[in-house]
């Protein structure tokens, strides 16, 4: 669908569900198929990205309070490779209670590491003189191999990537819904769309490496049933903002309380380039370029000045009314504008 060739008759609603799996360019793409058709995007993890255009007056949000019939919050903890031992202990009891358990990878295959890391802040690295420590990634082929062989031989221990056949993972999903596998090693390929009610517990290596919105997902694959249910993220990253940013997962069941904690601490990126700039320069997080005012603390006068707005859009949607001239030529210098482009 979002292929260039790719021509609507008459398109009049387009509907994004789980939208934070659509990248920035990738959704402009989807709108662009026609401007004025009706758009509808759906998540249950708000990216920060959407969240600083909400803010913005762009969107209009519907917000569904509290969890689904049935669910359960999920106690989260951070813990480090200190807590090995116990947490294999820890799975071993919940798969001896009748539990399932899910431990999702960040790779598939063990690769080069690369210095390059989220919340890494790269000012703080220059200041220090030296890279911040980075824990290997665990690579789920070579983890399910350890798990099954040494640590766990005694289980049934299956794992699940986005490189296998398409019916491999259809059946390695279904004997795990089935209770036939104790462990379902995997990447993020079961983000989405998995409903195992037995599953109590998930962790999440190398937690470091996945946005806040990211996990919030990958823990509501637990807490589908009757079952307590916990979510254990493990991380020895030494990047200056990994493990606050993580810790918001601890305490914070929400999801756009945990969108506005990834802002806060990532920055929305440069959302104005994203509507009158060069795609090619597109920054999708840091510090915004518009510092009229602070996102959260002013955001009662965000939403009143977006009512204004479209109400003078709306009456003079050129800016060419001589009580707008000054607003207009003011508009247009802030965001480089040539006036001909709309008028």
């Amino acid at each position: 669908l979002l292929n260039d060739k790719v021509v609507f008759d008459n398109l009049g609603l387009t509907v994004t569900d789980e939208q934070h799996r659509f990248g920035v360019m990738q959704r402009a793409a989807l709108k662009s198929k026609k401007d004025n058709a009706h758009l509808l995007v759906m998540s249950a993890t708000p990216i920060p990205r959407t969240l600083a255009l909400v803010l913005y007056g762009n969107l209009d949000i519907s917000k569904i309070e509290g969890l689904p019939s049935g669910r359960q919050p999920v106690d989260t903890f951070l813990v480090n490779e200190s807590y090995r031992n116990r947490l294999n202990n820890f799975i071993r009891a919940q798969v001896s209670d009748g539990g399932q358990v899910y431990i999702v990878c960040p790779a598939i295959e063990e690769t080069a590491s690369s210095d390059a890391e989220e919340g890494v802040d790269i000012a703080d690295i220059l200041s220090q003189g030296a890279l911040p420590v980075m824990p290997p990634v665990k690579a789920a082929s070579v983890y399910f191999k350890e798990l099954s062989e040494e640590i766990f031989p005694d289980l049934s221990v299956g794992l699940i990537h986005g490189k296998l056949k398409a019916s491999e993972k259809d059946d390695m999903m279904r004997r795990f819904a089935s209770g036939d596998i104790d462990i379902l090693v995997s990447t993020t390929v079961i983000e989405v769309g998995v409903n195992v009610p037995n599953a109590s517990l998930m962790i999440v290596e190398n937690a470091e490496r996945f946005g806040l919105s990211q996990l919030h997902q990958l823990r509501g694959r637990v807490g589908r049933g009757k079952r307590k249910s916990y979510c254990i993220l493990v991380s020895d990253s030494g990047a200056q903002n990994a493990i606050p940013r993580l810790k918001v997962m601890t305490h914070e069941h929400d999801g756009f309380a945990i969108a506005e904690s990834d802002l806060r601490l990532r920055g929305p990126g440069d959302f104005i380039a994203a509507s009158f700039g060069d795609a090619s320069t597109l920054r999708q997080s840091g510090a915004p370029s518009l510092d009229l005012s602070r996102l959260f603390g002013d955001s009662e006068l965000l939403e009143s000045a977006s009512g204004v707005a479209r109400e003078i859009i709306e009456r003079d949607p050129t800016l060419s009314l001589p009580e707008h001239a000054l607003l207009g030529e003011e508009t247009f210098r802030m965001f480089n504008i040539n006036r001909d482009l709309i008028s």
